[in-house]
């Protein structure tokens, strides 16, 4: 085990011994194996946005065994999906790369102001398909907030004391925030700052815009001059409200449509900034597995770099 995957388990000493096990298998698997980052491949978007929308631009991708074959073949340090997905496949990818069970999920058929997330999965599930983790999503920022809090405390202990690590989609929205506040630099660090109050191993959020939503907290900022000009800027603040980086901070790939070349920048940015690394879905499947294996490589190269050569195009 290296050092930095050594440093990294230290920081999680209230944990058993199954728990830092399986943190160690995600840190210590695939291309990034040893290096302290992730880069994990979730796969969640046939529930939640529909199979069209998710699976049509790439139809091997309907079929749930593509997408372990993709992570594994790429060398992502785990996979994540919610549970008809990771049944179809554990008993034929079993002990091939760690596996993340989904256990809320929500959809996209009816709009709602104040998203909600229906628990679909259990910790007994995740364990019957040999899982290193759970991920839960929770919505700071919607009328539900305390309903998932609650929900996401319960999955947390039980998750631990059966041995499993906690990986926490930390997304603000609701009738709380406006558009824009989704991705506020304020929003954002104050989401990751409640998963890691929940028991969060490893956070996933999007990247924050340098817009700040709640104006008590734009008097902070102004006036402790906080710096958030830079999209690295903006990912080191937001590590630092994960327990002054204590907490595994990984970021969302950005939009569906966007071209490699602005991926991988914010890429090199995420690595500046001291983030902990990418989950990349709709990045991923909705090319070809061909484009995405290279696409995956360049991500994994730059956080094998010094995150000071990564920042240089």
């Amino acid at each position: 085990m290296t050092p930095r995957v050594k440093e990294i388990l230290s920081w999680y000493g209230a944990d058993n011994v199954g728990t830092l096990t399986n943190l160690a298998r995600l840190l210590n698997h695939g291309r990034l194996a040893g290096t302290g980052k992730l880069v994990i491949l979730p796969v969640d978007q046939g529930f939640e946005h529909g199979p069209a929308r998710s699976f049509a631009s790439n139809p091997p991708g309907y079929d749930p065994r593509y997408h372990f074959e993709l992570a594994i073949e790429a060398g992502c340090n785990g996979y994540a999906a919610p549970l008809g997905f990771l049944e179809a496949g554990a008993r034929d990818f079993a002990g091939d790369l760690p596996l993340i069970l989904k256990v809320n999920d929500d959809d996209s058929l009816l709009a709602e102001k104040d998203p909600n997330q229906a628990l679909t999965a259990s910790v007994r599930d995740a364990l019957r398909l040999g899982c290193s983790a759970i991920g839960f999503t929770i919505y700071p920022g919607s009328a539900h907030q305390l309903e998932m809090y609650q929900q996401l405390r319960a999955c947390a202990e039980t998750a631990k004391r059966h041995g499993l690590a906690v990986v926490v989609w930390a997304y603000p929205r609701g009738s709380g925030l406006s558009e824009a506040g989704e991705t506020a630099i304020d929003v954002i660090g104050y989401a990751v700052q409640i998963a890691a109050q929940l028991g969060a191993h490893i956070i996933k959020v999007k990247l924050p815009t340098a817009h700040i939503e709640q104006e008590a907290a734009r008097k902070v900022y102004v006036a402790q001059k906080i710096p958030i000009e830079t999209q690295a800027d903006r990912v080191r603040h937001v590590v630092d409200c994960a327990f002054a980086g204590r907490r595994m901070v990984i970021f969302s790939g950005g939009a569906a449509d966007f071209d490699d070349q602005a991926l991988l920048d914010e890429i090199r940015a995420i690595h500046a900034g001291g983030g902990f690394g990418s989950i990349l879905g709709r990045n991923s499947f909705q090319r070809s597995k061909a484009d995405a294996l290279k696409m995956l490589a360049a991500v994994m190269d730059i956080y094998r770099t010094a995150p000071e050569a990564a920042a240089r195009p």
